[in-house]
């Protein structure tokens, strides 16, 4: 297995108090650790592309524990998730597409099997490129309060031969969530959509 080239890391955690409406009793919290790795494929078009998957598999593990940690360390607080990838110009939307397993599998397993789908974006960028990381809850897809999305980047990444990889969580809905359709409580957790 080749080593992963890791430029930085970035872990953030935002504290939601209110939206303009009344100040919760417990802040949202939303966190995101982005990677900056070098892209192995890059300026070339390879076939077979997916050891580098197999070879992410350890490090989406190592990424998700510190997402974890830095919200508190306790994973029966995460009750939202995403992921995402931004591949330097050099690279191909496929080359990001090689974290939808290490990514999403690593947060399932480590938030105890989570059962709802990981949701995902990519895009290929330069330096400063944004990215909108969708965020749905762990265990059931359709639960409306949780339906988000976390902006993120970083101002020198990616160059053109590295990949930003992404992950996200949260410790519950929107702040002032009132939408209706299907509650965190009411979740029958048969399918990972309801």
């Amino acid at each position: 297995m080749p080593e992963i080239l890791v430029r930085k890391r970035l872990i953030t955690v935002e504290e939601i108090f209110h939206e303009g409406g009344p100040t919760a009793t417990t802040p949202l919290k939303r966190a995101a650790v982005l990677a900056v790795v070098k892209n192995p494929y890059a300026g070339r078009y390879v076939e077979d592309i997916q050891p580098f998957m197999d070879d992410l598999q350890p490090f989406g593990l190592t990424m998700a524990k510190s997402l974890i940690d830095a919200l508190g360390g306790d994973p029966a607080v995460v009750e939202g998730y995403g992921k995402g990838a931004i591949v330097g110009s050099a690279g191909e939307i496929e080359h990001g597409a090689l974290w939808h397993v290490p990514g999403g599998y690593a947060m399932r397993e480590l938030l105890g099997d989570a059962k709802a789908i990981v949701p995902s974006t990519k895009k290929v960028g330069g330096p400063g490129t944004r990215l909108d990381v969708p965020v749905t809850h762990i265990n059931a897809s359709y639960v409306r309060g949780h339906f988000d999305a976390i902006e993120v980047g970083i101002n020198d990444a990616p160059r053109a031969d590295e990949i930003v990889l992404v992950l996200v969580m949260t410790t519950g809905a929107r702040i002032h969530d009132r939408v209706g359709g299907l509650k965190a409580k009411d979740i029958k957790g048969e399918d990972g959509l309801r």
